[in-house]
């Protein structure tokens, strides 16, 4: 399979509403970045063919904290944890409410960051090595087969041909996630000291609880708490509702002061590529041709290789933001992790995003995003909460 089909299936296997996604890409100039300002990352992952987009981003937005909270310099010293420890919980978990739910949710392969959090705060953290995940005779995330056998599982279950639900249907379903993910490591040991997941998180002061989420709409009042509604979030996880523009200043002032941010995004965007570019632009404004229009709209597109030669962007409002996401054209796609500050030959600001679709792309793993694209097309953001104001902590009650 040629690498750009791997990367458009990793792509959309972490889709929630995948009605936008066969939008035609832009065509961009080439650019050249220089980082301002950047939090440690740890290595660049692949969650290659399987949704699990979501415990990529927040496991490696964990690992960045663990880094800092610990002060942790020495680049070989970084944690890298499971993955599939936090998905095998959130599997079972799932299942569990579907089956309660009589079938009346989604039981799909996509959630979001919270989620990570509460498996963590419930069953803690295990190092890489002790829960690889790839059981199945692959060395890197083929997810359909075992996503297809939990669905048919757990609607069988749902089905309740007995009339009355055995006690074996739980250990069944971990039977089955044991098969492909690898069973849940009790005790390990790391530097010659023998943990419990529990024990694991706690000795690295990571503690979920700590951890804020953020959204911005107009459906729910701001300043309060609410469950944005989106299939994904089938826990119900709260999050703090902000006025979009101070959202914004709270990303800003997280990522200049050394923090990174756990960030759920719509990528269907003409803007999002494949090479690495999340650039809320305005296709109609940058593609007009020129002669006399040019003096009002900027010069032509390069007709040789279908190149915006120049680019607009998009100016979005917390209006627009309501209506995309009322209308559905803003979905819960794909989550990354925000980590740094960049400017490109010009010197226009970008962030920079780690994704989770190995060293792909033109910037090996990262994507560099306008703030216009951020403030478009997010769904939410993660942060500890000392990143945080003190007077919007004293609105939630923190």
């Amino acid at each position: 399979m040629k690498k750009t089909t791997i990367l458009i299936a990793a792509a959309l296997a972490c889709f929630c509403g995948a009605s936008a996604q066969n939008k035609v890409k832009a065509n961009f100039p080439e650019y050249s970045f220089t980082t301002v300002k950047a939090a440690p990352i740890t290595s660049i992952k692949n969650q290659y063919r399987s949704g699990t987009c979501w415990a990529f981003s927040t496991i490696g937005f964990v690992e960045s904290e663990v880094i800092r909270l610990g002060g942790i310099k020495d680049t070989l010293k970084y944690p890298d944890f499971s993955e599939f420890f936090i998905v095998s919980h959130s599997y079972l978990e799932r299942a569990e409410k579907y089956v309660r739910l009589d079938g009346h949710m989604g039981f799909r392969v996509g959630s979001q960051g919270g989620d990570v959090l509460d498996v963590i705060r419930d069953w803690g953290l295990v190092p890489q090595a002790e829960m690889t995940g790839m059981q199945y005779g692959t060395d890197k995330p083929v997810q359909a087969e075992l996503d297809g056998v939990l669905k048919a599982y757990v609607d069988v279950i749902v089905k309740n041909p007995n009339k009355t639900l055995t006690t074996a249907w739980k250990n069944g379903l971990k039977g089955i996630l044991d098969a492909y993910l690898g069973p849940w490591p009790e005790k390990f040991s790391v530097d010659g000291k023998e943990y419990t997941p529990a024990a694991y998180r706690d000795a690295l002061k990571f503690n979920p609880d700590d951890y804020i989420s953020l959204t911005s709409y107009t459906h729910h009042p701001f300043y309060s708490w609410f469950a944005v509604e989106v299939c994904d979030n089938w826990r119900s996880d709260l999050s703090f509702n902000v006025p979009i523009d101070e959202f914004m200043e709270i990303v800003e002032n997280a990522l200049q002061n050394g923090y990174t941010l756990e960030w759920s995004a719509d990528v269907s965007d003409p803007g999002f590529t494949r090479d690495g570019l999340g650039i809320l632009v305005d296709m109609d404004a940058s593609s007009r041709a020129g002669s006399d229009q040019e003096h009002w709209v900027g010069k032509s597109a390069d007709k040789g290789n279908d190149r915006l030669s120049v680019v607009v962007e998009k100016v979005p409002t917390q209006e627009s933001r309501q209506i995309e996401y009322d209308n559905k054209t803003m979905t819960d796609d794909h989550g990354m992790q925000l980590y740094g500050i960049a400017q490109d030959q010009d010197g226009k600001k970008f962030y920079m995003a780690k994704n989770s679709w190995g060293e792909a792309g033109k910037y090996k793993g990262i994507w560099y995003v306008t703030p216009a694209f951020v403030k478009g097309q997010s769904l939410g953001v993660i942060v500890h909460k000392s990143a945080l104001p003190k007077s919007l902590l004293k609105k939630m009650g923190k």
